[in-house]
């Protein structure tokens, strides 16, 4: 969530900025067809006897389709945003990736599974805030050290993954995007993740100079990278739901799931049993205590009340989040994951089943003498489809 303005990273990969970067297709294809099928001499090609997967959800972000018998599917409708991605099946791991951008063809876009093995038990890792630059490199290469001791199934990151886009120009932002790909390519288990502020590229039009137009302007830069910004996956029988909390009005940032994912959230959960318990994960909270902690800010670069068509809200949370948790109240709801406020936190409410819990920053403590906040990640495990407490673990080299 950082408040303060440093002065610009100074880009020194040379060579990996000066290439030319490809520019997503706008939208060249409506339709697209494929099959979601288990890979199980592991080529990423499906051969003879290799069975398709029934009941799997495939999307554009918009409309939701479920695989047929045979693993098949056909998902049409311009209102997606490019992309198509599988909602990786309780039981599987995806082989590569799990989206694809859309094709301008009718060539198949199939989805590749590898079977896991049956576990009673399922350990993941919550962590947020990495804001990556090569000033706190050495902070991501520590993250990951924990997680190969810890050795997850799984790994979410919510959001700030690098130091800026928000408000810098397209060479640096690129450069940071860069940079946190190839670190995420160094780590083993499935990396799932969502936007944060800082992922949306050059809205702060009078710091970064990008032009609106820009074909990787604002959430456009996030999805050429890492895919949809909102999508699901299944394991350790639990639904998990990824949400871009991160809206945009003009030149600002702020808490709020556009109506556009609403829809989605609605297709996405009807989907599955109305028993199957939900885990969301985004960046900016539904709740936190933490603005309490930090105090009423009117100043920029991100004071805490935005008014957005005439209406006052609260911009590190989420302004519409009672809108967001009626669409899930169908279903178990145990945990909300969340970050931005660089606080491990987790809030318990008598008559509420959800807590609503926060990681702490990778890149960094926060707070000051009196509340000081250490950096780290929180380790949950799975029961048979029943989430724990989470253990919090700190990341290890803060000055005491």
């Amino acid at each position: 969530m950082q408040r303060s303005i440093v002065s610009p990273w100074v880009v020194t990969l040379g060579a990996l900025l000066a290439a030319p970067v490809p520019v997503p297709r706008q939208f060249l294809a409506t339709l697209s067809i494929g099959t979601v099928f288990e890979d199980r001499n592991d080529n990423g090609t499906r051969d003879a006897g290799e069975p398709g997967i029934a009941g799997v959800a495939v999307s554009n972000q918009d409309t939701v389709v479920v695989t047929a018998r045979d693993g098949s599917y056909t998902l049409g409708g311009a209102g997606g945003k490019g992309i198509v991605s599988v909602s990786v099946p309780d039981g599987f791991r995806s082989r590569g990736r799990f989206w694809s951008p859309l094709r301008d063809d009718s060539t198949p876009i199939n989805f590749p599974m590898l079977r896991l093995p049956r576990q009673d038990r399922i350990t993941f890792i919550h962590a947020s805030d990495t804001h990556i630059a090569p000033s706190s490199l050495a902070r991501t290469e520590r993250l990951r050290a924990l997680i190969d001791s810890v050795r997850p199934a799984f790994v979410i990151v919510t959001g700030d993954l690098v130091r800026d886009a928000l408000r810098v120009g397209e060479g640096e932002a690129i450069g940071y995007f860069e940079l946190f790909q190839q670190e995420a390519a160094r780590v083993a288990p499935p990396l799932w993740t969502v936007p944060g502020n800082h992922e949306i590229f050059g809205i702060e039009r009078d710091r970064s100079g990008v032009s609106a137009s820009h074909p990787l302007y604002g959430r456009a830069m996030y999805r050429h990278y890492r895919g949809p910004d909102y999508y699901s996956f299944n394991t350790g029988g639990i639904h998990f739901v990824g949400l871009n909390s991160v809206d945009i009005d003009d030149t600002r940032y702020y808490g709020h799931v556009d109506s556009l994912q609403l829809q989605w959230l609605r297709r996405d959960l009807a989907v599955i049993p109305p028993t199957m318990p939900v885990v969301t994960f985004n960046h900016i909270p539904f709740f936190t205590a933490v603005e309490t902690i930090n105090g009423y800010m009117d100043a920029p670069p991100a004071p805490s009340v935005i008014t957005v068509r005439g209406k006052a809200a609260f911009r590190h949370t989420v302004s519409n989040a009672r809108e967001v948790l009626a669409l899930i109240a169908m279903h178990p709801y145990p945990v909300a994951l969340g970050g931005h406020m660089h606080v491990r936190e987790s809030l318990r409410y008598a008559g509420v089943a959800t807590r609503f819990e926060q990681s702490a920053a990778v890149v960094g403590p926060s707070g000051d003498a009196a509340l000081r906040f250490p950096s780290g990640i929180t380790v949950y495990e799975l029961r048979r489809g029943v989430i724990g407490d989470g253990r919090f673990v700190p990341l290890g080299i803060d000055p005491r």
